[in-house]
């Protein structure tokens, strides 16, 4: 087993290049420049590196290679053409829906694949995903992030609205990021198993109460209502407070199972 920062950088593999300021994450590629404000870095100078060397730029500025946390390349890394999930979220999610590695999941609204990214993490390295999005501008954004986190293999997207129909079943859970959910949660329940987790997340409570109602009209059980807050402190010794922002009300997350 090669530990972690025994491992020689290859091409195609993601760095997280951080001093006392700035961060940045690098898909390396062979032959390519990566270009900052503090100069050049060809990747050919950190392939065949490895995680917690230094490489600096043209101007003797000096960057740590790091391995990227699936938190860092959410928070940090990846593009945003939608509203995230955000990780606060996201492994509670994991682990309401209970996933694990092995575990076929439907994804129906990939937006920019922050979540995707974290159930992948989870599903890797015999799990899969299948995600529909009608939208293929989310797609394309989509994809360059979880190329970026290294877990495209293991989701395949379906550019399609599931209105058309899934063309899939017997998966072991699902989450429904969509603002109408209530519209096809009849062709979602068709394809999931019986008595397995399903989750949601909506802005509104006029929303939470309508997927409640048909949830309810379709005999789904054990169907939940939470929010959960974030609230970081100032990791400063002498005056440790909260800082001044705190991540508060992102979506309502509704879990229920289906039914027998």
């Amino acid at each position: 087993m090669v530990l972690l920062n025994d491992k020689i950088l290859l091409e195609g593999d993601t760095v997280y290049l951080k001093d006392k300021k700035n961060s940045f994450f690098i898909k390396l590629k062979k032959d390519k420049i990566f270009m900052t404000h503090k100069g050049i870095i060809p990747h050919n100078e950190i392939i065949g590196k490895k995680y917690g060397d230094i490489v600096f730029t043209h101007k003797g500025e000096a960057f740590k290679i790091l391995k990227p946390t699936i938190y860092e390349i959410i928070m940090y890394g990846i593009k945003r053409e939608t509203q995230i999930i955000y990780p606060k979220d996201a492994g509670y999610i994991i682990l309401k829906l209970g996933l694990r590695k092995g575990m076929r999941v439907l994804e129906v609204g990939i937006g920019s694949g922050a979540l995707t990214i974290v159930m992948a993490n989870v599903l890797s390295p015999t799990g899969v995903i299948h995600a529909y999005e009608k939208e293929e501008r989310f797609i394309k954004i989509a994809i360059e992030n979880l190329k970026l986190a290294e877990v495209e293999n293991i989701v395949k997207i379906h550019h399609k609205d599931i209105i058309q129909g899934i063309e899939e079943k017997d998966f072991d859970a699902g989450f429904i990021d969509l603002k109408e959910p209530w519209l096809y949660i009849e062709t979602i329940l068709k394809v999931l198993k019986k008595g397995v987790p399903i989750g949601f997340i909506l802005p509104t409570v006029n929303q939470v109460i309508k997927i409640i109602q048909d949830l309810q009209r379709l005999k789904f059980f054990n169907i939940e209502v939470e929010e959960i807050l974030n609230r970081p402190y100032k990791p400063v010794p002498e005056r440790l407070r909260p800082v001044d922002k705190m991540s508060a009300h992102t979506g309502y997350l509704i879990f229920a199972r289906t039914p027998f």
